[in-house]
């Protein structure tokens, strides 16, 4: 199945098909995104040692809590747009453009430091889309929904730059 064709009553909300299929593969490209995100952060959780064990591991479970609670809100926007959302692993990798570097461990320190720099990636590429949602795809729902998105990725990476500081 080809998760940019409608197979469902084609919505009518004022954006053409070919918008509509522009913007669904957008939302699908940031979906695998933020579920290799949610991975890798989940896998940080799991992994992290040392003196601030207690501290990141938690705050690694609130961050991919987050993480999940947005992939399920992207998937629920394709599906507004009368499309499906991908969801299996094959489709996350061929998408996503999050490295994962698999077989690692880092410590601590760089755990932290990767994700500040696959959030911030995310901010930018949000920050894209929605400019593209709005400019080239006339959809100001989605537009408003991806600048939500990186609103909190921003937050997100705010709250791990702070453990790197002082």
């Amino acid at each position: 199945m080809d998760a940019t064709v409608p197979t469902t009553m084609v919505p009518n909300i004022g954006i053409s098909d070919e918008n509509r299929a522009a913007v669904v593969a957008m939302l699908n490209r940031r979906l695998a995104d933020t579920f290799t995100l949610y991975t890798k952060t989940r896998k940080y959780h799991w992994n992290v040692t040392g003196m601030h064990f207690a501290e990141l591991h938690e705050f690694f479970e609130e961050q991919y809590t987050q993480l999940d609670e947005s992939m399920d809100q992207i998937a629920e926007r394709v599906r507004q747009l009368g499309s499906f959302a991908i969801g299996t692993l094959d489709e996350f990798r061929e998408q996503t453009t999050i490295n994962e570097a698999p077989g690692t461990v880092p410590g601590d320190k760089d755990m932290i430091r990767n994700l500040i720099n696959d959030h911030e990636a995310l901010i930018r590429r949000f920050r894209e889309d929605a400019e593209l949602a709005m400019e080239s795809y006339k959809d100001s729902g989605t537009n408003d929904f991806l600048i939500g998105l990186m609103e909190m990725h921003e937050k997100m990476a705010w709250m791990l730059r702070a453990h790197l500081e002082g």
